[in-house]
Parts: structure tokens; sequence; C-alpha cells
């Protein structure tokens, strides 16, 4: 003889309700806790365009008043490094160099970018025969 049990969820509705709310719960809790782990982590599948292909020069700063380097200007090295920086130094004695790469505004071949002794930042100007143009305070 088969006993039939009494003890079924049909019989007690509080029992089902229950489930789905606590169900909801747990996917409403894994949901946000990815979504805040993902805002953590900094990566995001957002894609963005934008109709400018020309991207502004980095703003100043206290520490670097020369702005970071630029993807069209590109760091000297070998004898172009050596000669450039040699020029920087005699004309801005007592100087420290901070970046020495070429230079993409026009003014000459390459640059070098300085702080005087006081402080004061300067940008060393030097031709492509490595003949001194000009010194430009800032």
């Amino acid at each position: 003889m088969h006993r039939t049990s009494t003890h079924s969820t049909a019989k007690r509705p509080g029992t089902v309700t229950k489930l789905i709310a606590t169900a909801a719960l747990a996917v409403g809790l894994g949901a946000g806790s990815y979504g805040i782990a993902n805002a953590a982590s900094g990566s995001t599948t957002t894609t963005t365009t934008t109709a400018s292909t020309a991207t502004a020069p980095a703003a100043p700063s206290t520490s670097q008043p020369w702005g970071h380097q630029r993807s069209d200007e590109t760091p000297l090295t070998g004898d172009a490094l050596a000669k450039v920086t040699a020029i920087a130094n005699a004309k801005v004695p007592g100087g420290t160099v901070v970046r020495v790469e070429t230079d993409a505004d026009g003014n000459a071949t390459y640059e070098a970018h300085m702080t005087k002794s006081d402080g004061t930042p300067v940008t060393v100007y030097v031709d492509s025969s490595f003949n001194f143009v000009s010194v430009e305070t800032r």
C-alpha cells in the first residue's frame, strides 16, 4: 500500500513564495556583486566612438610643467641623445635635463626639457644639424 505524504508544498503556499523570494534574492546579490567587482576592476565592455582623430597634449602639472611624453614625440637615444643633452647643459648651466625628444611643435627638430637650478622649467631647442636654436622659459 502506498502512503501519500501530507507535507507537499502545494498545501503550504508560504513555502513556494519563500523559495521564489530566496532564489530572486540570490540572483540579485550575485548580479550586484558581479557589477561591483567589475566596476572595481576597471574593466568594461562599453564602446565609445568619437569623431576626433587628434588628442590634445596632457596639461602641465607643477611636478612636470611640460606635461607628459606625447605620442607624436619620440625620446632620443644614442648619439642624438648625447649631442642634444650636451647642448642643453651648455645653454642652461646648473640645470637638470628631464626629458630629451623630437619636437613635434615645429620649433626645431629636437628639444630638451630641463629645470634650471632655481626650479624654473625651460626647453632647449636644437636643429637637425645639432645646432642650438633657442631656449624657451615656461
